[in-house]
């Protein structure tokens, strides 16, 4: 999604006239005039500060996650090229031709090897009294989503979203002054719940800007919200999503809970994801009906984590894995193999067509994740460095464009068994 594509989309939006800048636009500044306004918003936790230049030419320093710097004064009508830096170091670029005595935002987001910008139009008609007016942009890249505005509604059973399937630039919708609960779903569902901000205000005659983000996990997601030429701030996830997986040997049951939720019951090996609130929620298990030591987890917000019971029925243990579950870029996916055999000696190996895309994995841990070309028809292998043949073989697997998978291997060294999960 190019700049031009989506300011183009706000320009052509009805409504709105400039709201007062709390950071000033500089537009009085008779040496700014038939220059546009540009300032830099950091929507990226990765990074504790990030830079503005075009050319060799300073426009801000050491903008921290959700916040944005003042106004600068930029050529009007003639293509720039804007660099987001941090330390010295490029992160990423953004080119745009800007219209004069207009203001403009650049939005940097992403994560750490991954950042982009996207700039937007600071310059739209505000409402009418006791109305305010909200865009959003969903820059998450996870898909489609819907975004609810409520009042005294927890249940969005009959809630209409606000924004149905935001992708890029959702629009702008003007809605009553007041406090609103937002929520942010999958399209076209009410349940699967993405964010969830308690309580934003919009004050009478606010234009203001909602920038969905991506997490770290890559399924949630974060925010940042804008006052048009003023304030941000951060309204970043609250919960992880967790699964459960046993590879105990032996086929002995496993039931789990993380704190006080089912995760694991019904001698299921790998448990689905479910939302769970971030911090320090406790593991409790139980191992072919014995109760295991609780144990204590750590999630961070915005993540994707897999808890991994393996080992022998009589002495498991518990290993919590950060997952992630981003979407890999155009024409390649992704892979990992986690090793939950029991008494295995020596580092599992995963193939596909006979490369090695991870070695010398240990047991109770996970493989980096492998990026691959897709889509591909290849074959898939796990081998034990004490054994030629492999001990899980998928012959012919069709890879998908931006596929993101799992290999789990399960029981003990003597009775391995594989499976293979697509988790996006």
């Amino acid at each position: 999604m190019g700049f031009k594509r989506l300011a183009a989309g706000l320009m052509m939006m009805t409504g709105l006239t400039l709201l007062a800048a709390c950071g000033g636009s500089g537009g009085s500044d008779s040496s700014n005039k038939g220059k546009a306004q540009l300032r830099l918003v950091n929507a990226s936790s990765a990074y504790t500060g990030l830079d503005l230049k075009i050319g060799e030419t300073s426009l801000a320093t050491g903008v921290a996650y959700g916040g944005a710097s003042s106004y600068a004064a930029v050529d009007a009508d003639t293509s720039l090229t804007m660099l987001v830096q941090s330390g010295g170091t490029t992160l990423t670029s953004r080119s745009a031709t800007m219209t004069k005595d207009r203001n403009y935002a650049l939005i940097s987001y992403g994560w750490a090897g991954n950042m982009k910008a996207e700039a937007i139009d600071e310059s739209q008609d505000a409402p009418a009294d006791n109305y305010s007016k909200l865009q959003v942009i969903n820059l998450a890249e996870t898909g489609k989503l819907d975004v609810y505005l409520t009042q005294n509604v927890d249940d969005l059973g009959n809630a209409t979203p606000t924004f149905a399937s935001t992708e890029g630039g959702g629009g702008i919708s003007t809605v009553a002054s007041g406090a609103y609960r937002v929520r942010v779903t999958a399209a076209g569902s009410k349940t699967d719940l993405r964010l969830n901000i308690p309580t934003i205000t919009l004050a009478s005659k606010q234009v203001a800007t909602l920038v969905i983000t991506p997490t770290q996990g890559g399924v949630l997601v974060g925010s940042l919200l804008m006052t048009q030429q003023g304030a941000t701030s951060a309204q970043g996830a609250s919960n992880a999503r967790a699964r459960v997986v046993s590879t105990v040997a032996d086929n002995a049951a496993v039931t789990a809970t993380l704190g006080g939720t089912t995760m694991l019951a019904n001698n299921s090996k790998i448990g689905e994801y479910q939302i769970v609130t971030a911090g320090q929620p406790v593991l409790n298990a139980t191992v072919a009906g014995v109760a295991i030591p609780a144990r204590t987890t750590t999630l961070a917000a915005g993540s994707d984590y897999t808890l991994l019971i393996w080992g022998p029925a009589n002495a498991p243990q518990v290993e919590v894995l950060a997952d992630d579950n981003r979407l890999p870029v155009a024409s390649t996916a992704k892979f990992r193999v986690i090793n939950g055999l029991a008494n295995q000696n020596g580092g599992l190996t995963l193939t596909l067509d006979y490369s090695a895309i991870a070695s010398n994995v240990p047991a109770g841990k996970s493989s980096a994740i492998a990026s691959v070309t897709a889509p591909t028809t290849s074959q898939l292998s796990v081998f034990t460095p004490d054994q030629v043949q492999p001990i899980y073989n998928v012959p012919t697997l069709a890879v998908q464009n931006q596929g993101v998978y799992t290999v789990f291997m399960m029981g003990s060294a003597a009775k391995p068994e594989g499976i293979l999960r697509k988790d996006r």
